[in-house]
């Protein structure tokens, strides 16, 4: 597996939401900037970060230590009073926009939907993602990127479901015109199928599961049976935690693939949920206005 590129600083970024956009039945797009957004520095492909959203009330964000994604740190956050602790969740810059003359550094971030807000059947962060207004501060802690391949592979093979889809357009708008590959995405729905910028020798290849699939078979099955590149390429598998696992294990056992050629991530488990405060889950239950 590949190593991780960390960033060059790690420090908590004070942002504001500028807009949000609904882009299909289960993506909303907010934008993010303001604050010190200046301070960020994009990396491309995968870059991933730690966002914390203020729940409880916008003030807690100052109680949030500034090593909160080290395990000392982690524990002085946990510290907090449930009722106050923001919630953290992991999320993937889908872009990153400079400054220039006349408008401030952006920062998009995609967010998969689960149930609905209206309905109190949306997890703390989709509930957030669907009702957040411009205005709304949050704090991020950069953690770089994953995706790292040898020098001079420009040849690819990406899979994944919903959840890595920022992730695979990053890697896509990251790599050269002359990047080969394939990049496969599982998708609940055909309207979830956003096109993206991707060089003309990726070929992207969405899949849509049935209501009765499990996340991640669909793709698998659509990696079992894929040709891969005659060069040498780099694999990029995440998502659902069976999809990362089972995709390397594919790809290593049965199709021959070095494992320091595939990076794979389980960004979500089927039938488990990240610990949410107790403020965050009354606020999930009430209906919204």
């Amino acid at each position: 597996m590949s190593k991780m590129v960390k960033p060059e600083t790690q420090d908590l970024l004070h942002l504001t939401v500028l807009r949000t956009e609904h882009l299909s039945p289960h993506w909303v797009r907010v934008t993010f900037g303001g604050g010190e957004v200046d301070r960020f520095r994009p990396m491309g492909y995968d870059q991933w970060f730690r966002l914390f959203l203020p729940l409880g009330g916008e003030a807690a964000l100052e109680r949030v230590p500034a090593k909160a994604n080290g395990m000392l740190g982690y524990l002085k956050f946990l510290r907090i009073p449930d009722g106050e602790r923001p919630v953290m969740r992991n999320y993937t810059v889908r872009a990153h926009r400079a400054a220039t003359a006349h408008a401030g550094a952006e920062i998009d971030v995609d967010f998969v939907l689960h149930g609905s807000a209206a309905a109190g059947t949306a997890g703390p962060a989709s509930r957030w993602a669907e009702t957040c207004h411009a205005g709304e501060h949050v704090l991020i802690i950069d953690e770089g990127v994953m995706f790292n391949p040898e020098r001079g592979v420009d040849s690819v093979v990406l899979v994944g479901d919903e959840t890595a889809l920022p992730a695979i357009a990053g890697i896509c708008a990251s790599l050269p015109a002359s990047a080969t590959g394939v990049a496969i995405v599982e998708v609940p729905d055909a309207a979830d199928a956003l096109d993206f910028p991707h060089p003309d020798g990726v070929e992207l290849r969405w899949v849509v599961r049935s209501g009765a699939e499990e996340p991640g078979v669909a793709a698998l099955a659509a990696l079992r049976g894929a040709a891969l590149p005659d060069a040498p390429f780099h694999a990029y598998v995440a998502g659902e935690q069976a999809l990362a696992t089972g995709g390397r294990r594919l790809l290593v056992n049965e199709r021959g693939v070095d494992k320091s050629r595939v990076s794979f991530t389980g960004y979500w488990k089927i039938g488990a949920a990240s610990p949410a405060s107790r403020a965050s889950r009354e606020a999930a239950a009430r209906p919204t206005a």
